[in-house]
């Protein structure tokens, strides 16, 4: 297992994971090495209590925003305005809601208090990013991950009513497509994205990918959709 130091800021080959991804141990969450971790196809995934373990899946399971499918139900829940999405208005309630939110055949989360503040901290930088779902004022769905460059890399998202987190990764995969990002990485694959259109890609060919849209310009700052944006005009 090789252990991530602690004061230079580097990961090994991603490509030499073990078999269900686990690539290294230790380390920290400072701002440079996360987004190095994201840029080489690495996120941290571990449990309150442990040193924090460095993960590359393969296969992994990604979104091409041309490829996302809108079931009739979901788009019929779009089409009546059932919610209000906004971007990044209140990240903090977002992660703590992932954090928070009872997952089936799951004891606790993964989102640590360290890592909470990590990405908390990611995102006054304007690296990461929330999408927030409303029913009149109450907080009903959301996602949160980290952009870089033609990349979003999903993290969490949770679900307090019907079709509430779909709507929002459905807003944010068409706004990304409209600003031009190439891959939306969900990481682990669910039967829920599935259905939407995300798909599992070989380790490979998904640092092949990245390789080119982590280097794009990319969106650093504060999001907010396009005036006027629809999420079914795509």
């Amino acid at each position: 297992m090789y252990r991530i130091p602690e004061d230079d800021v580097i990961f090994p080959d991603p490509t030499d994971a073990e078999d269900g991804g686990l690539l290294g141990v230790g380390g920290d969450l400072r701002p440079e090495r996360l987004l190095l971790a994201y840029a080489s196809g690495i996120f941290p995934w571990y449990n309150e209590g442990q040193p924090i373990l460095w993960f590359s899946p393969d296969p992994r399971c990604v979104l091409e925003p041309a490829e996302l499918h809108v079931g009739r139900s979901l788009r019929k829940t779009l089409r009546k305005s059932a919610y209000r999405v906004s971007l990044d208005t209140a990240f903090d309630e977002v992660i703590q809601a992932c954090k928070d939110t009872p997952r089936p055949g799951q004891e606790g989360t993964w989102i640590t208090r360290d890592m909470e503040e990590a990405y908390c901290h990611l995102h006054r930088m304007g690296h990461a990013h929330s999408v927030e779902v409303w029913s009149g004022d109450e907080l009903v769905g959301g996602l949160y991950g980290v952009a870089l460059g033609g990349l979003f890399a999903g993290e969490s998202m949770f679900s307090r009513a019907s079709d509430a987190s779909k709507t929002g990764l459905v807003w944010l995969v068409n706004q990304l497509k409209r600003w031009g990002f190439g891959l939306v990485d969900a990481q682990i694959r669910t039967e829920t994205l599935a259905k939407m259109g995300a798909v599992e890609i070989d380790r490979v060919a998904y640092l092949a990918r990245i390789a080119t849209l982590v280097s794009q310009p990319g969106r650093v700052g504060s999001w907010s959709f396009d005036e006027g944006f629809s999420p079914l005009d795509l």
